[in-house]
């Protein structure tokens, strides 16, 4: 039989022991409140993690005179960068291949042309964004010789030289620098004269790598060509009463299947960053 001090002891030791195991469940109870967000709050987490979505990628696609080649293309560096989930995808030719493109509704956000006579046929026919047309840039005309070239050239009138055997210059019916070269020829009575000695091309890109091969003694090509290369050098600035005046129009394409991000670009070639870059390449920004 346990005597009665020892069935004190005991029942301290219970009680003791029950106050011990209760306050460890307190305190479990406490340090996972603590831990652990109410049950909304963490719906309401779940739901944050699963609204975050990559921006989705869109690819624009961008019809360009090819006079524009260098100058966009450190412009889309600069773009893409900063906005990752656009692709930009030039197609780069003659203005007037390329509006004709868009009247046959090839796909196109934006079209830059060289020659506002591209971008009015597409304005009237309501296929540029009503309000998303401006002229962007100007440009000057300038006729190119080889580098190492031995023919003295120095005007227009120089053309007529026996050493002069073949003058470039791109398509006047689709090629504004081509056009503009027409004009100043026409305008100083030679263009039918050099007839014989004409070499025509499909851009004024294809007019300069004529000149540099030496199949062409002499081209005509924008300002801005000629400074993309050092295997040609300018022989003489074609005077600009010769010619009408070289402005780039740019436009939105109204067929866009993707106008926000279309305008966004539209406004970025407008920005003082990429006027920098025109500029840098040789264009001047209408005042």
């Amino acid at each position: 039989m346990i005597s009665k001090s020892k069935s004190n002891v005991i029942m301290y030791v219970l009680v003791a022991m029950m106050l011990v195991f209760a306050a460890g469940c307190g305190n479990s109870s406490d340090s996972k409140s603590d831990s652990q967000p109410s049950g909304a709050a963490s719906g309401s987490s779940d739901t944050n993690v699963s609204n975050t979505t990559p921006a989705k990628r869109v690819d624009l696609t961008i019809s360009a005179a090819a006079s524009m080649t260098d100058a966009l293309g450190e412009i889309e560096k600069s773009y893409e960068a900063a906005h990752p989930n656009i692709e930009l995808r030039f197609n780069f030719g003659g203005s007037g291949a390329l509006q004709k493109q868009i009247e046959q509704g090839a796909p196109a956000d934006l079209f830059l042309s060289a020659a506002t006579k591209n971008m009015t046929p597409l304005i009237e026919q309501n296929l540029i964004e009503e309000g998303k047309e401006l002229t962007l840039l100007t440009n000057e005309l300038v006729a190119v010789v080889p580098a190492d070239g031995k023919a003295a050239v120095a005007a227009l009138e120089d053309l007529d030289k026996a050493e002069v055997k073949k003058v470039a210059v791109g398509i006047p019916e689709s090629v504004p620098a081509g056009n503009y070269a027409k004009e100043a020829l026409t305008n100083a009575k030679q263009w039918d004269a050099l007839q014989p000695k004409m070499v025509q091309a499909k851009d004024v890109r294809q007019v300069l790598q004529y000149v540099e091969t030496g199949n062409a003694d002499v081209g005509f090509v924008y300002k801005t060509d000629a400074l993309t290369s050092q295997k040609v050098k300018i022989a003489f600035v074609v005077d600009p009463a010769s010619y009408s005046v070289i402005e780039y129009p740019i436009g939105v394409v109204q067929a866009t299947k993707h106008p926000k991000e279309a305008e966004d670009f539209y406004d970025y070639l407008q920005s003082q960053a990429s006027l920098d870059v025109f500029i840098k390449y040789g264009f001047t920004v209408p005042k």
